[in-house]
Formats: structure tokens, C-alpha cells, sequence
């Protein structure tokens, strides 16, 4: 008869001795409950890019002939799905190695699964980080180039210049007018409508009445007589 307590004790024993700083002991009864974790290698010599995770194992009344449970804690780097990937992928793994202890087999899996996946995000972000790059020089690239110049191009830049340029011609005649002080001619050259407003005025129905007592005075003055002084004086 398989003693299972016994073969879980040694492979404890086992694994405390090749993990010593990342193998963590929770629970020793009724069956072995630990954590192992697992960091993958820098491949950028930049932390940013390292996987870290936690792998739980708990021991069952049959294992190794049964698979232990597994499960996955504190991720880092590690995206939900992948992490999901990653358990699916250890919970295989146990189903091909039982009957035989197996958490060894299964965190040097895990540890490769983990540098394989870390290795091509590491790749994906430099692809990324190129691709960026090419287009902000492609950007500046066009920017130096500017616009290729067709006949479409020119005719539609030119009918846009031409009312542009009528436009401001016009806005600028206009504020020269408003500020211009004309001569009477320049204003009759100007607006024709100043003549006939001149002949309407002096055809207009109304009688203009003269204060005749304004003129008795001039009765009184001996016009002849002061013209004559005046061209003797010469």
C-alpha cells in the first residue's frame, strides 16, 4: 500500500532544500499546504520587464497519485489572461505526471512557460516601441516634404488665394474710404445720387419766403455816391 504522508514528507524535504529563500511552509496538517515564487529571468536588463508570481500547492489524500491543487497569487507583470493560460497549462502538466511526485517538475515548467512568454513580451515592446518611432520620423519626414503640388492642387490653392486676396482688397479700399476726405468733385465723381439730390432740393413744392424787411435798410444807402468816392480814391 502506497504510504502518501510519506512520499509528500520526502518530496517537502526535497523541495526546502532546492528552494531554500522562495519555498514558503503555510500549513503542515492535515496535508502540506506552500507557496514557491518564481521570477523569470531579466532579458532587457530592465525590472520593469520581469515576471513574478506565487505558486500555491495543496497536497490531497491521494497525491501523488492524484494532482495537487495549484493555483496562482500575486502576479506581477502578468496579465489576468495569461495568468488563466499559465494554470491551465500547470493543471495538464500534473495530469501527465501522476502517480509520481511532481511539484518540481511542474515549477520548472512554470519557470519556463513564464521566461518563453516573458522573452516575447519583451520582443512585442521593442516591435512596438520601433514601429512608434518610424512613424514620428515618417511624421517629420512629411512635415520637411509638405504637400506634393498637382494641377488640382494649384488651381484649388490659387481660386482660394485669388478671393482671399479680393477680400482683403476690398476690406482695405473700404476702411481707406471711411477715413478719406474727399473734394466736392470726388464726392459728385463718387455718388452721382448728390446731383440729383441737389435738383430735387430746388425743385421741391415748398415756397422759400424772404423776410423783405431785411433789405428796407438798404433804401437809406447812397450806393452811387460811395462807388463813385471809391474809384476817384484810384
Amino acid at each position: 500500500m502506497t504510504d502518501y504522508k510519506e512520499d509528500q514528507k520526502n518530496e517537502i524535504g526535497a523541495l526546502e532544500s532546492i528552494y531554500p529563500s522562495e519555498l514558503t511552509v503555510l500549513l503542515e496538517e492535515p496535508f502540506h499546504v506552500f507557496t514557491i515564487d518564481l521570477s523569470t529571468e531579466n532579458f532587457s536588463n530592465d525590472p520593469v520587464h520581469i515576471v513574478s508570481v506565487c505558486l500555491k500547492f495543496t497536497y490531497t489524500p491521494g497525491y501523488p497519485d492524484e494532482e495537487p491543487l495549484i493555483e496562482i497569487e500575486n502576479c506581477e507583470n502578468l496579465e489576468e489572461d495569461d495568468s488563466k493560460e499559465l494554470l491551465k497549462f500547470l493543471q495538464n502538466e500534473a495530469q501527465e505526471n501522476l502517480g509520481m511526485v511532481m511539484v518540481f517538475t511542474l515549477v520548472s515548467a512554470a519557470l519556463e512557460w513564464l521566461n518563453q512568454r516573458g522573452e516575447e513580451n519583451v520582443k512585442k515592446k521593442q516591435e512596438e516601441e520601433e514601429k512608434r518611432k518610424r512613424q514620428e520620423e515618417e511624421e517629420e519626414q512629411k512635415r520637411f516634404e509638405g504637400t506634393r503640388v498637382t494641377i488640382e492642387t494649384f488651381l484649388s490653392w490659387k481660386a482660394k488665394f485669388d478671393l482671399e486676396r479680393a477680400s482683403l482688397s476690398k476690406q482695405q479700399k473700404a476702411k481707406e474710404d471711411a477715413t478719406k476726405k474727399f473734394t466736392g468733385r470726388e464726392l459728385f465723381e463718387k455718388d452721382r445720387s448728390l446731383i440729383l439730390s441737389d435738383l430735387e432740393f430746388g425743385q421741391d413744392g415748398d415756397d422759400v419766403k424772404v423776410d423783405e424787411s431785411l433789405f428796407q435798410e438798404l433804401d437809406d444807402l447812397d450806393l452811387d455816391e460811395d462807388l463813385d468816392d471809391d474809384f476817384e480814391s484810384y
